[in-house]
């Protein structure tokens, strides 16, 4: 009878692991192939071995795109979580209007973010942006500087909108872990005179785990992989100044380097893979 289960189990798990192979492991194994070839996307392509991920660790461009994409991984991913988490801490208190102040929170996560970008584009760019005409018609057009004129500030704004933009999603994860909490423990917990803190860290934090696991992975995986926003509301600029990895593979994959483009995705996904794993592994001990 036990055979017959573990039969079973395996059949079933089949059309899993036969899209898995299909959308994953074939599209990996082609890429890392790619990878290793001097092809522009039309003639027949050339194996070249690692040359490709050589020129690329040689190229000042592209280390710099990975030193702009980390930091903005940086500012994003905690603020998001920190940002999420008083969010959803506030809609889970008894505070009157709290099905609007949610919508209104999450709204701006199901507008596209190539749209946002554009959106503060437009309030932001300096001489004639939006915010710029308000204080200009105030007498105090100074008090408007360039936020896009330089790599820090740029950065600075990016991250912002970033947070601004997703906060809500890392909000509704959260919101859902504290609403799964017994209030039982609470209450055990003020009889025995524990105070807001010891609650927050000592119920609260811990049973938020498998919350703070879901935000954390996705956050980290959406800021590396950061490409709209970056795209409409900078264009990687000033220069390429904050052009990230994603822009850069793209550019090279439309300027016939393919697969040199191929090459860089390589990289891109082992930098999205090492931290995820390191965070699920420090995860896997706090649980």
């Amino acid at each position: 009878m036990k055979k017959k289960k573990t039969g079973l189990h395996l059949f079933m798990a089949v059309p899993a692991f036969a899209l898995y192979c299909v959308f994953f492991i074939y599209p990996l194994t082609k890429g890392i192939g790619m990878s290793l070839t001097n092809w522009n996307g039309y003639s027949a392509p050339e194996f070249v071995g690692l040359k490709n991920f050589v020129d690329f660790f040689h190229d000042a461009r592209a280390l710099h795109d990975i030193k702009t994409t980390v930091l903005f991984t940086l500012g994003s991913a905690p603020l998001l979580n920190l940002v999420g988490l008083l969010y959803a801490l506030l809609m889970n208190s008894k505070i009157k209007g709290k099905s609007a102040a949610r919508a209104c929170i999450y709204m701006p996560a199901i507008i596209s973010p190539l749209i946002m970008g554009y959106i503060w584009y437009l309030l932001l760019q300096p001489g004639r942006g939006i915010l710029f005409t308000v204080f200009d018609r105030m007498g105090h057009p100074e008090w408007f500087g360039n936020w896009m004129g330089s790599y820090t500030t740029t950065m600075i704004v990016l991250v912002l909108v970033n947070v601004w933009q997703y906060a809500g999603m890392t909000m509704i994860i959260y919101l859902a872990g504290l609403q799964n909490i017994s209030q039982d423990l609470y209450e055990a917990a003020m009889i025995d005179g524990a105070g807001t803190f010891a609650r927050f860290r000592r119920i609260t934090l811990p049973l938020l785990i498998p919350s703070i696991r879901i935000n954390v992975i996705t956050n980290i995986i959406g800021s590396l992989s950061v490409f709209d926003i970056v795209m409409s509301l900078t264009g990687g600029g000033p220069g390429y100044q904050t052009e990230t990895l994603s822009i850069y593979i793209m550019r090279m994959c439309y300027g016939s380097k393919t697969g040199y483009s191929t090459a860089v995705a390589i990289v891109m996904f082992v930098i999205v893979l090492v931290p995820v794993l390191i965070s699920l592994r420090l995860m896997k001990r706090k649980d």
